[in-house]
């Protein structure tokens, strides 16, 4: 019996190719540009643009079920929304154990006066103005001018005034300095030794609010060791309190001088007399 032989071929069967879209001459070119990209002959701008990663899904989201893409949240503009807020300053911190002591600012109106007088009249025994010093608080000249009386000079009492004939060359006429004087004064806390004569000199009446008599301080006294209630020279109350000596010699007074010690003098109660003033206004 002759045998019965069968070849049957048992591998799977290929599927057929899925036929490519379009036509011969389309499925020519794809092929073409699938040779050139595997071979990298295609410029980056010829390459086919990818979708970016999620945004298939995005897609999804807003084609498929009409919801709408979330916007990025967009830049503060400066010209519709106002400048950034600006970040709190910080606050300085108060002088204290390791920190340096605060300075305290001198006043801004606060002035020494000192004048010298000549007499004129009869026998010379009427004063009048001949030199007018003012210092600021520290020391530094504000005004000093010599100042020719309206009545004619008897006496240059130089011995105590310094004044001399040649000085009255060039001396300021009395309206002129009076004027320029009483602008520098006028709002100031003026500080003065028996200050009364300068303003009488002066023929002005300053505030009495604002006026500071180191001659009728009663703590300068005390701190000198002097009667509270007797009027103690400049020159006295320099020595014992500031350990200076002012108006020495035989060439008189120099008012600069002396209006810079009567600041000095002010200065050394000024903290405590004037709290005492603002305490008793009525002892101004």
């Amino acid at each position: 019996m002759a045998d019965l032989i069968l070849n049957v071929d048992f591998a799977a069967s290929e599927r057929p190719r899925k036929r490519e879209p379009g036509n011969q001459k389309h499925r020519s070119f794809v092929r073409r540009r699938r040779v050139l990209e595997q071979r990298g002959a295609l410029r980056q701008k010829q390459l086919p643009a990818q979708a970016p990663p999620g945004g298939g899904a995005q897609r999804r989201r807003g084609g498929r079920r009409g919801g709408k893409a979330e916007k990025p949240n967009p830049p503060r503009d400066k010209a519709l929304n106002g400048p950034e807020p600006a970040a709190p300053k910080p606050k300085p911190k108060p002088a204290g154990k390791g920190g340096a002591p605060r300075a305290h600012p001198p006043p801004p109106k606060l002035v020494a006066i000192d004048c010298e007088m000549v007499g004129t009249g009869p026998g010379g025994r009427t004063s009048a103005l001949a030199r007018c010093s003012i210092v600021g608080y520290g020391g530094d000249v504000l005004y000093d001018r010599y100042v020719r009386p309206a009545a004619p000079i008897v006496d240059y009492r130089t011995r105590w005034s310094g004044i001399r004939r040649h000085h009255m060359l060039n001396a300021v006429p009395f309206g002129s300095a009076q004027r320029e004087i009483l602008r520098i004064l006028a709002g100031k806390v003026v500080v003065g030794h028996a200050i009364y004569n300068d303003f009488k000199a002066l023929k002005y009446f300053h505030p009495k609010e604002l006026t500071r008599d180191t001659s009728k301080i009663p703590l300068l006294n005390r701190r000198g060791g002097f009667p509270e209630n007797v009027a103690i020279s400049l020159k006295r109350l320099v020595k014992e309190l500031l350990h200076k000596d002012i108006q020495v010699g035989k060439s008189g007074h120099s008012s600069v001088e002396d209006a810079r010690a009567t600041m000095e003098l002010y200065k050394v109660v000024e903290a405590e007399w004037e709290q005492h003033l603002l305490l008793n206004p009525e002892q101004e």
